[in-house]
């Protein structure tokens, strides 16, 4: 095995250009799959801390039966009633991992000026829970970006009247942070409900869709508005580890259907519509980019262990005259073709750190489509992808030498020897 490590080694030298040239392409392909994977590491990771975290989804979301189908048409039905959530927020609070449970209350209805109105979407819930959710949820990278200080919403606990409106819909309606609008909503008895609202800090809801009909208001004016008391549309429930979301799911369900409530619990990863689209589609690309890429170095192999097999065939007859097996032979091209292969991988990798480093340093910012304001371009280092795209490669590159290797091997030794 020693033996054939050195022979191979010679092998390469011996046309350092082919050799180098089929290197970079393994090199620069390698790159290529590995800064993609990084760059989805970091969208896949920003995307789940924008659902849990900026878009107040929290880790677990909990309602009666029904409530996300019927309960749109008929709420009232569906509500979770004050005793239920006092009972089902003491039991969730006894659990491990569970660091906050946070009933809330959406409503939707008529925003206005005083000479125009438009429509709004709000969400009901109490300020500190709102801050807990928000609560560390941008790296020191993003931080440091400086991108996102105008996402993040607050409310004012002392004063209820006090809400948060999306930059558009302030925009729409020309209207001042502190300045005062009005709202009409219907109340769950189809009653109309009016109030006058102070308009808090403004924030950016990172979605172009969304940003100019949004709202945060605080629990106890959403129920006002709605005229009901102590209710929740459901509840948030917030975790220390995300790990830990599937098997929390299962473990509160039943305990919750011991109790005897009916109720749902969805993880935000099932809520998060947006997410589970641009991971597909992100996937999608992975894997062609993948495929292409993968084709690159087995195209490259094969061509290069096929020109050394012709241009080696005396040599072939030589190794095999002085008692070298064709086993042998295939043994010695296939570990020349692995030595390459991997050689390459290593290189690739060490211009995926430095090519990394240098975006990640740069501050360089762009706006996805639909989003409302631009976000940082980082890319992470996304070991599991790198490690299968290291063994995959390995062994593909390897085995696109076995051909050429086998095909060398079955020439008679007197034809190898007076090969030209």
């Amino acid at each position: 095995m020693k033996n054939t490590f050195k022979l191979a080694l010679r092998g390469l030298m011996r046309n350092r250009r082919r050799s180098l040239m089929t290197l970079l392409a393994i090199a620069f392909g390698f790159a290529a799959i590995a800064l993609f994977a990084g760059y989805t590491h970091n969208i896949y990771d920003g995307m789940a801390r924008g659902a849990i975290h900026s878009e107040m989804l929290g880790h677990l979301t909990l309602n009666k039966r029904g409530m996300r189908n019927e309960g749109k048409l008929n709420p009232e039905h569906y509500l979770l009633t004050a005793n239920e959530v006092d009972t089902i927020t003491r039991l969730l609070k006894d659990e491990p991992y569970v660091v906050m449970v946070a009933p809330r209350l959406a409503l939707s209805g008529l925003v206005s000026n005083g000479r125009a109105s438009t429509i709004f979407i709000a969400e009901g819930i109490e300020p500190v829970a709102m801050e807990r959710l928000q609560k560390d949820v941008l790296t020191e990278r993003e931080k440091k970006s400086g991108l996102y200080e105008n996402m993040k919403k607050q409310l004012d606990p002392a004063h209820p009247e006090v809400v948060e409106l999306s930059a558009g819909l302030v925009e729409m309606l020309h209207l001042k942070v502190g300045g005062q609008a009005a709202v009409l909503v219907n109340t769950l008895t189809g009653q109309a409900n009016a109030q006058d609202i102070t308009v808090g800090h403004t924030f950016n809801t990172g979605n172009a869709g969304s940003n100019d009909k949004f709202a945060f208001v605080s629990l106890a004016l959403a129920r006002s508005l709605l005229d009901t008391e102590g209710r929740a549309d459901r509840l948030t429930i917030l975790l220390d580890d995300a790990n830990q979301t599937d098997p929390m799911r299962e473990r509160l369900l039943k305990k919750l259907y011991s109790a005897g409530f009916d109720v749902e619990i969805q993880t935000w990863e099932e809520l998060s519509d947006f997410y589970n689209q641009v991971h597909g589609m992100f996937d999608m690309i992975f894997g062609f980019i993948f495929s292409i890429v993968l084709t690159v170095v087995v195209m490259s192999v094969a061509n290069s262990m096929g020109m050394t097999v012709v241009e080696r065939t005396r040599e072939i007859g030589t190794l095999r005259a002085i008692g070298l097996k064709r086993s042998g032979v295939v043994r010695l091209f296939t570990t020349e073709s692995m030595l390459l292969t991997l050689i390459g991988c290593i290189v690739g990798l060490l211009i995926t750190l430095g090519v990394r480093w240098g975006i990640n340093v740069a501050n360089i910012s762009y706006t996805p489509p639909n989003y409302a304001s631009p976000v940082p371009l980082l890319v992470d280092m996304d070991a599991g992808r790198v490690a299968f795209t290291f063994v995959l490669m390995g062994v593909v590159g390897t085995m696109a030498a076995y051909l050429p290797a086998r095909r060398a091997a079955r020439k008679d030794i007197i034809d190898a020897l007076g090969h030209v």
